[in-house]
């Protein structure tokens, strides 16, 4: 369950930074069909230029065959296998 999610990229491609009720910090990205959930070991929830990049996790990946660089963010959960904590944070 994701209880904040922070829009990085609007646009192509589509990426969220977002935060887990257990404190995980995860990075959401869609480009050229392809989504990739990917898990980073930051413990500073506020700063995700500070997550050690070397240390991440793939947690789920999938290709939709679009092409597409363009995804919302309801449309990304539910490909991901993800959902929104009842009153989380998305901006």
């Amino acid at each position: 369950m994701l209880v904040r999610v922070v829009q990085t990229c609007p646009a192509y491609p589509s990426q969220w930074d977002a935060w887990t009720a257990q404190g995980q910090c995860l990075s959401l990205r869609y480009r050229h069909g392809e989504g990739c959930v990917e898990r980073h070991p930051g413990p500073d929830l506020d700063t995700p230029e500070s997550w050690n990049e070397g240390l991440s996790e793939i947690l789920a990946e999938w290709d939709d065959g679009t092409g597409s660089g363009v995804i919302s963010l309801k449309a990304f959960l539910a490909a991901s296998g993800l959902a929104l904590a009842a009153g989380a944070s998305v901006s």
